[in-house]
């Protein structure tokens, strides 16, 4: 796995792992995951479930926190083009509430992929600006029960982190937004505060 550029996004705790792709006029070629290379560099890092989601242009997922047990995730785009996001609710910390977000758009001719890495305690959504697939690596085994969801357009979430140009795209494309029923129902960022399992 040839590693490019590590780069942290709006919190430190957030990264980019860009690599490369040997191309020629057949295609491509490319190593998408080295175990000992990536743990040396995420040190939290053990794979336990790996999956795949498909979605339709302005479909909105998330955003989606396990906390039993807490799960860290892995995700790329294979092809199309997301906005991923990630949402600190670690209760201690000076950003809970704070959101960010990084364009992940991926196609067959790019001369290199990307994962991010989006750690135990945030919430994880992506915002589908063209019909994408997506893979996502998971540090535990998903638990319906150990899970919240935060209503993506909560009016509490605070987006002053966030990119202007995501935040714009966003605000521009959100009435569009096709959610799942579930996800209508997430909660705010107060009503997670003061929830008991979160205390």
């Amino acid at each position: 796995m040839k590693i490019l550029e590590i780069e942290s996004l709006v919190f430190p705790e957030v990264k980019v792992i860009r690599f490369s792709r040997f191309t020629d006029k057949r295609g491509y070629f490319t190593e998408t995951y080295r175990f000992a290379q990536l743990e040396q560099i995420i040190p939290q890092l053990r794979i336990k479930q790996v999956m795949e989601s498909h979605s339709k242009k302005n479909v909105l997922r998330g955003f989606h926190l396990q906390y039993d047990p807490p799960m860290g995730k892995l995700v790329r785009t294979v092809v199309g083009e997301m906005i991923d996001f990630f949402l600190d609710l670690r209760k201690e910390s000076k950003t809970f509430g704070f959101i960010g977000g990084y364009q992940m758009p991926s196609s067959w001719i790019d001369e290199y992929d990307q994962w991010i890495w989006i750690p135990p305690g945030f919430a994880h959504g992506n915002f589908y600006l063209k019909e994408s697939t997506i893979e996502y690596f998971a540090t535990e085994i998903y638990n319906p029960q150990g899970e919240v969801g935060i209503y993506p357009l909560a009016e509490d979430i605070n987006w002053s982190y966030c990119d202007i140009m995501i935040k714009k795209i966003f605000d521009q494309y959100k009435e569009k937004a096709i959610l799942s029923e579930k996800d209508k129902k997430g909660l705010t960022i107060s009503q997670w505060k003061k929830n008991l399992k979160f205390k």
